[in-house]
């Protein structure tokens, strides 16, 4: 065999190697990373996932607002619920806006919402110390088109969990 086909038949034979083994990272007998990922299963009760899935991460807002509607407070009594049971993960709250306005009061917006999230959820029990707030404005749309539609799943505060309580 000349030289350029033995080379070729090698990279084939390591990269094929390389991909046989399904449990490199542990997730099928429960490893490091879990059958479900790091996230989790949405069926356990204190998992990521299942805050994300079954709690609810986020809660929307009427256009230029930041004041909680009735159905946000009740996705955040949830929330407050699940994270004052699960004392081992704080999160970052993510204030949103949708592309209508400036840069600036996008900005502003976001962090308005996320604060106010922030707000419910100490006054729920939740400690301030395990809560942070960021706000991207318009930048992170879920939905990018000009229809209300769109607009409507933009302006939103998400509700990210990270291990560690920051306490």
């Amino acid at each position: 065999m000349n030289r350029i086909a033995t080379s070729l038949l090698l990279v084939t034979a390591l990269a094929v190697s390389a991909c046989s083994n399904a449990d490199r990272f542990g997730s099928a007998n429960g490893g490091a990373a879990g059958a479900y990922g790091v996230n989790g299963s949405p069926s356990d009760p204190t998992s990521v996932a299942y805050f994300n899935q079954t709690i609810g991460d986020r809660v929307l807002f009427a256009v230029d607002q930041s004041s909680l509607s009735p159905d946000a407070t009740v996705t955040l009594d949830a929330q407050a619920d699940w994270l004052n049971q699960n004392t081992a993960y704080s999160a970052t709250i993510e204030g949103h806006a949708d592309e209508q306005g400036t840069r600036e009061y996008n900005l502003a917006l976001g962090a308005r919402r996320a604060n106010a999230v922030k707000e419910y959820l100490v006054s729920r029990g939740v400690s301030p110390n395990r809560l942070q707030t960021v706000t991207y404005g318009k930048e992170r749309p879920l939905a990018i088109c000009s229809a209300e539609a769109c607009y409507a799943k933009n302006r939103r505060a998400v509700s990210v969990l990270a291990a560690g309580t920051g306490a």
